[in-house]
């Protein structure tokens, strides 16, 4: 059994201000049943029953964030659409601060999930990328935000939101604020100099390449948090836990057994629960417990969810 450090107080945590920049989205859901195949193609008929609409992408790093109790902005930018004013809505009914650059010509990022007899049908996505003019104003509004905040979460989903990225972490660093990456891509340069990056086993290995064995994926890992300056390098491995490689070694947090209903958003209640103790005054490897266990509580709900203090503490 993992021992873990004692939580900080919910004071403390109260007192732990989160800054998330990056990509947002409108997790749309339709729900409904299915009870016929239709007779212009072998493709279930859905008669949708409900609706129902998640914060998700960087939004949903925020309402993790916020439901352990930190006190959370969210930075981004949208479109000028009605996507934009639902996230905006979301946000505001989770008491999260938002920051939204708005782009007349971006569509807000929607992604539109039918589900079936419990089950995924269909996913549709509305997307596409931001104009330069109102990523140069986000950078703008990321120094005002900067001051105001504890710690810095960059939530990257390759969307395009965070093409000053570097210049980001240069200046938060420089401030003395701690800077958690959830990366996307295989070039991490844009990342160097941030405190940790916590890619899962796939985006690891486009970056470093496979390897053959722990004592192989220790080298690599060590090598490129020493290359891109890096404090530390977090791997969420899913089934086998994840691991710490900083300056003292590898440290290795098996996963917790329980049963798997839906891994969607499981990297943002990691580094949301990272941040938001780093804030309260917890270490890295004091933290990744505990980002342990909250993945392990979100896998076993549906969709894109959070974890609350008290399934924290439980």
């Amino acid at each position: 059994m993992t021992v873990r450090t004692p939580l900080p107080s919910a004071e403390a945590l109260q007192a732990s201000r989160v800054l998330v920049v990056g990509d947002v989205m409108l997790d749309r859901y339709w729900f409904g049943a299915v009870d016929r195949i239709s007779p212009e193609a072998p493709v279930p008929v859905v008669r949708i029953t409900r609706e129902e609409d998640r914060l998700g992408g960087a939004a949903n790093v925020a309402v993790n964030s916020q439901a352990l109790g930190a006190q959370v902005t969210v930075l981004t930018v949208v479109g000028d659409d009605e996507p934009a004013t639902r996230l905006e809505q979301l946000l505001a009914e989770r008491q999260i601060r938002a920051v939204l650059r708005r782009d007349p010509c971006l569509k807000t990022i929607v992604k539109l999930r039918v589900i079936g007899r419990a089950q995924q049908l269909l996913r549709v996505d509305f997307e596409n990328t931001p104009a330069h003019e109102v990523l140069e104003q986000m950078l703008a509004s990321f120094d005002e935000e900067l001051t105001r905040h504890d710690v810095v979460v960059f939530s990257d989903y390759g969307k395009g939101g965070l093409a000053h990225i570097p210049q980001m972490i240069q200046r938060a660093r420089a401030a003395g604020r701690p800077v958690l990456v959830d990366p996307k891509g295989s070039d991490y340069t844009r990342y160097a100099s941030a405190t940790v990056l916590t890619p899962n086993r796939s985006e690891l290995a486009q970056v470093t390449g496979p390897w053959r064995d722990e004592a192989h994926l220790g080298e690599l890992a060590q090598g490129l948090r020493t290359s891109l300056g890096l404090e530390a390098l977090l791997l969420t491995r899913s089934e086998e836990g994840m691991t710490l490689f900083d300056a003292q070694g590898a440290h290795h947090v098996p996963a917790e057994a329980r049963e798997v209903f839906d891994v969607t958003g499981a990297g943002d209640t990691v580094i949301a629960t990272l941040a938001v103790l780093v804030g309260a005054g917890l270490t890295l490897a004091q933290a990744v417990p505990w980002a342990n266990h909250a993945a392990s509580v979100v896998v076993s709900k549906f969709g894109t969810a959070s974890v609350s203090l008290e399934e924290l503490r439980a």
